[in-house]
């Protein structure tokens, strides 16, 4: 995988002694350093975490939530193919953890909304699905 975009090689202990001016600096560097291919490797496997659990695949001792879980199915589906091409064979872990997702969400007996859209079908940012070509356009 990638390495952490938030990993700026500091530890907060550095950043107490710096200057206003002087961590100013130092987060318009990381930002400068930043791409957009790791912000979407990061949100893809933050979103599988919390989904995971969510569907209380980590033991976490606390109540299902089917409904977050879609949406993180949902939005990781719709991210995949972007992060796929960053993390070459590793994008294989992201697909075997959306499965086991997909897996939990099927077996828990939870349905979708009547308005969501079902799988492979493209979706607009407003959440409906696409009209004609199947192009975005901004503000339709």
């Amino acid at each position: 995988m990638t390495a952490d975009p938030g990993d700026t090689g500091r530890d907060e202990a550095d950043l107490g002694d710096l200057s206003e001016e002087e961590l100013r600096a130092a987060y318009e560097a990381e930002i400068a350093r930043l791409r957009v291919e790791d912000v979407l490797v990061q949100t893809v496997v933050s979103l599988l975490n919390l989904a995971a659990r969510k569907a209380g695949l980590t033991g976490a001792e606390e109540e299902p939530d089917f409904e977050q879980v879609r949406q993180a199915i949902d939005a990781t589906t719709a991210l995949l193919p972007l992060v796929e091409p960053t993390l070459g064979p590793d994008a294989k872990q992201i697909r075997d953890a959306l499965a086991q997702l997909q897996l939990a969400y099927a077996r828990s007996g939870a349905t979708p909304p009547p308005d969501a859209p079902r799988p492979g079908e493209p979706q607009t940012p407003g959440g409906g699905t696409r009209g004609g070509s199947g192009l975005w356009v901004p503000g339709q």
